[in-house]
């Protein structure tokens, strides 16, 4: 299983800081039985990341993870990107990630975050706090395995969705 994480941070792409985001990522993921195998960093740049998730779900990866860039700040470009590159769209699992947000800080309501799928790849915006990573990857991990066997073609029948 390929498992990717992207950065999306000015700051942690000049080195001017430290990307905590994703090694909370990493950890929650590991912890889980969902390692992420790769991680990148990238500015807030629309076109570099709409290159770099292309080039990952054309490579076969089966869940790449963005964490940052998903509010209202003008360099915030990360939902744009990944809706350009989407064949389609899963809105549910931004909206249980917001409903989970809002339990913890009004101002999860101004999350952009999108989820989408691009052939066989799932591609999920994560919020660049810390915290709220951990809160969103508390939604969406419970979901992964069934999300697989969905993507893949194995549909409702496999054995770990039947024993639920």
């Amino acid at each position: 299983m390929r498992i990717v994480f992207i950065n999306m941070s000015d700051r942690c792409y000049r080195g001017e800081a430290v990307d905590l985001s994703g090694d909370k990522a990493v950890q929650l993921m590991q912890d889980a039985g969902f390692p992420i195998t790769e991680r990148h960093t990238l500015p807030d740049e629309k076109s570099m990341l709409e290159e770099l998730l292309i080039r990952l779900c054309d490579e076969g990866s089966d869940l790449i993870l963005t964490s940052g860039g998903t509010g209202l700040s003008p360099r915030d470009i990360t939902p744009e990107a990944t809706l350009a590159v989407a064949d389609r769209q899963i809105p549910g699992i931004c909206e249980a990630m917001r409903a989970e947000g809002l339990n913890h800080k009004p101002s999860a309501m101004l999350s952009r975050a999108v989820a989408v799928q691009r052939g066989k790849t799932v591609i999920v915006n994560l919020p660049g706090s810390t915290k709220a990573v951990e809160e969103n990857l508390g939604v969406l991990i419970p979901a992964l395995d069934h999300m697989f066997h969905m993507v893949s073609g194995e549909g409702h029948s496999h054995e770990a969705y039947l024993k639920r």
